[in-house]
């Protein structure tokens, strides 16, 4: 007599007592079963449904899964930027644009956004590659001056200011007024060559009105602002500031193009974003420090070479401003310095309108505050409180936007 005993897949007879020819053979025939089951269970967890237990019905259970090659996912939403990438490190600046980060890039199975990148590039094949001109070669390492024409563009305007304020203090009437209407022009035209070609170029960006206004102020608003206060004449220009200020378009290219060579050296030997901007943020305090320093002398050696006028803070503050403003635009990010500009306008205009509106029946204590800082720290306080605020805020939002890799790695001088 047997009796029936359970084993964990239900379906073994066994006998009770002793052992028969045919016990190995059930025994072998359970193992089979077991094996089958599991290996069945297992092939239905890997299709996404799991066993259920208890009165024997299997019930689906949806079983969340990841895919095998996370990258393809990057790969079919940037396939485009991947396509007309030149380099790995576009490929990073676009995705860093686009909000991903070196943690992402730990979910992707990358150590950062640098890798990951390398990946995109290696695995996405270029669009129409047999059309693609060939890449310029990478620029040596070591080469952070500017070429030699490039040299001679910058040069041009403080060259022009300056022989133009030179050959006017020796004609008179008619000819005085043609040789300044010449030398204006031909400044201008080498000011415009020098910001449309080279390191400064910026596409789509010419606040010229707002330019003008600052560089007019720069070199006659203390004079305005002196007569409105009543203590001096109204026509008090300062020649020496427009040369000076000219001038320093030279080392303003220069740093531009150091600023630029730099960053593409540190974002090649930089292995995350964090890295990066830890190296560029002291990099472009440098550059900004370096830049202020050759405006400086070259504003004092202006004013002691007999051009008219003595140096003055303000116009450092403007110089300071402009370049800062230019930097952003040329890294494509007009909108901040446009702003900047617009601000530092704004408040010069303010302070002369509301000198203006002082001298109405009734309203002289407008001008208080504008009398109390002028006759404590001069005329030219003002504008320098204006301009050096407007570039201090620049200076804080460049720190923080030129430390990202997307506004360098598209730039190619």
């Amino acid at each position: 007599m047997t009796t029936q005993t359970a084993d964990p897949t239900g379906m073994a007879e066994t006998p009770a007592h002793g052992t028969d020819v045919t016990g190995g053979r059930a025994r072998a025939t359970l193992s089979a079963s077991a094996r089958a089951s599991h290996s069945h269970s297992d092939s239905d967890s890997d299709s996404g449904y799991d066993s259920g237990s208890g009165s024997g019905s299997r019930t689906a259970r949806v079983v969340r899964r990841t895919p095998a090659d996370p990258v393809r996912v990057l790969m079919h939403r940037h396939r485009e930027l991947c396509e007309r990438a030149v380099d790995p490190l576009e490929i990073a600046a676009g995705l860093e644009a686009h909000g991903v980060t070196d943690r992402t890039a730990a979910r992707f199975r990358h150590r950062d956004v640098f890798s990951l990148a390398e990946e995109l590039y290696a695995r996405v094949p270029r669009a129409d590659e047999d059309d693609v001109p060939a890449r310029a070669p990478e620029p040596r390492e070591h080469d952070t001056s500017l070429p030699t024409a490039w040299a001679a563009y910058a040069l041009l305007p403080g060259a022009l200011c300056a022989l133009t304020l030179l050959g006017a203090d020796g004609l008179s009437g008619a000819a005085r007024v043609a040789a300044v209407a010449a030398g204006v022009l031909a400044t201008l035209a080498a000011l415009l060559l020098c910001l449309r070609r080279g390191p400064l170029r910026a596409d789509g960006y010419a606040p010229w009105a707002r330019t003008g206004w600052l560089l007019l102020y720069a070199a006659a608003g203390d004079g305005v602002l002196r007569w409105l206060l009543g203590d001096g004449p109204l026509w008090a220009p300062s020649p020496a500031t427009l040369v000076g200020l000219a001038a320093a378009l030279a080392p303003a290219a220069w740093c531009g193009r150091l600023l630029t060579v730099q960053a593409h050296r540190r974002l090649r030997m930089s292995r995350g974003t964090q890295d990066f901007g830890a190296a560029v943020r002291p990099l472009l305090f440098g550059v900004f420090a370096l830049y202020a320093a050759a405006l400086a002398l070259l504003l004092y050696g202006a004013s002691r070479l007999g051009f008219g006028g003595s140096f003055a803070v303000s116009a450092v503050a403007v110089g300071a401003l402009l370049f800062l403003a230019r930097l952003l635009a040329v890294h494509g990010l007009p909108r901040a310095g446009a702003t900047g500009l617009t601000l530092a306008c704004a408040a010069e205009i303010t302070v002369l309108a509301v000198l203006l509106a002082a001298r109405l029946p009734g309203c002289e204590a407008l001008a208080a505050p504008v009398r109390a800082v002028a006759r404590g720290w001069g005329a030219g306080a003002l504008p320098a409180l204006a301009c050096g605020a407007a570039a201090l805020g620049l200076l804080a939002h460049a720190a923080v936007a030129l430390s990202r890799a997307s506004a360098h790695a598209g730039r190619r001088d």
